[in-house]
């Protein structure tokens, strides 16, 4: 999640406000013909995390901010790709932002500062208990756990940024850790700007990590702001899981970078991408090449794909708005 600079103004035009966009959708091989981005929900606060679940139905994250919503602490919201349905799943969520099913579908969720728990949870599908998968670091708090995906053997990455909270914040850098099962979280990479969304190839040996470093981390404080990295990068994965080989997969050139990202079945990188000029998920070839661009009227902050039938819709969270668009890839599985 990134709320950008001059946030109360900001919150109120890039959720409510009209179009910003100056870009022009870019299809190539990956948006459906014909098929054009569609709102389908306009009622949130700030959306964020959406992920299909086992059932087909789709969970979001809607981060309400509590001194921006008069105290709320968050939702979880389930959408019917079908009937187009939204309701509330679990109020207050813990300031719940990123969310990916696990192997068995579990529902994880990294839950942020604001009066959340700063922890990543898991609950189970079955009973609807949920428990603390990671709580503490060398016995202090996270900052404000962000994003997440979870392997098919059920290890946990996440990252663990700060924008927004009354609450101190506690580790020394904004990093981004790993929880295998039954184990303890471990941080494993450190050299990553304020590390905001991650997602991982088919394969799961490259982790992708977007920075969004905006230079401050609480959007209370007035801006200017010096604004810091924004790249977005890949890390290799070795056998045992952990991340080396640090390298840029798309260079920002001091521009506004990318919150959430998502892969496909091919490992096509989709990123939602915040300079207002070209705002929106762009699409990248795992080497980096743009592949298409989907304009988005609101800031877009994650992304999902979403099979539903004999279509596959790419989901874009933005401010207060949920959208999607036909494309012509499959999501990328988790056995």
């Amino acid at each position: 999640m990134d709320y950008g600079r001059g946030l109360f103004a900001g919150l109120v035009i890039f959720s409510f406000g009209t179009s910003v966009q100056a870009a022009e959708l870019e299809r190539g091989d990956i948006v459906a013909p014909g098929s054009e981005l569609e709102i389908v929900y306009d009622k949130g606060v700030w959306l964020e995390g959406p992920v299909q679940a086992p059932d087909g139905s789709l969970y979001i994250s809607d981060v309400t901010i509590s001194f921006y919503s008069g105290g709320r602490f968050g939702d979880i919201l389930t959408h019917d790709p079908v009937s187009l349905d939204t309701k509330v799943l679990r109020s207050p969520s813990g300031m719940t932002n990123g969310l990916a099913i696990g192997p068995s579908g579990a529902l994880f969720a990294a839950s942020g500062a604001d009066y959340g728990c700063r922890c990543i949870l898991r609950t189970d599908p079955v009973t609807g208990q949920t428990a603390v998968v990671a709580g503490t670091y060398e016995g202090r708090a996270f900052n404000a756990p962000n994003d997440l995906v979870v392997t098919n053997d059920g290890t946990v990455y996440f990252t663990d940024p700060r924008y927004f909270g009354h609450e101190p914040i506690s580790q020394p850098v904004f990093g981004i850790y790993r929880v295998v099962p039954g184990g303890e979280p471990e941080r494993v990479i450190v050299d990553a700007a304020r590390p905001n969304g991650l997602a991982l190839s088919p394969d799961e040996r490259t982790l992708y990590v977007a920075e969004n470093d905006i230079g401050t981390s609480d959007i209370r404080v007035p801006p200017p702001y010096r604004q810091g990295g924004m790249d977005i990068l890949s890390y290799e994965l070795d056998d045992k899981g952990l991340p080396g080989n640090r390298q840029v997969l798309v260079a920002m050139d001091g521009q506004r970078g990318s919150d959430g990202l998502e892969t496909d079945i091919s490992g096509n990188v989709y990123a939602t991408i915040q300079q207002q000029e070209v705002q929106g998920v762009h699409v990248f070839s795992p080497q980096g090449e743009r592949l298409a661009l989907i304009p988005t009227p609101t800031m877009p902050t994650n992304v999902a794909l979403v099979e539903s039938g004999d279509k596959t819709y790419l989901y874009v969270t933005g401010g207060s708005n949920l959208y999607r668009i036909e494309v012509l890839t499959e999501k990328r599985q988790v056995q």
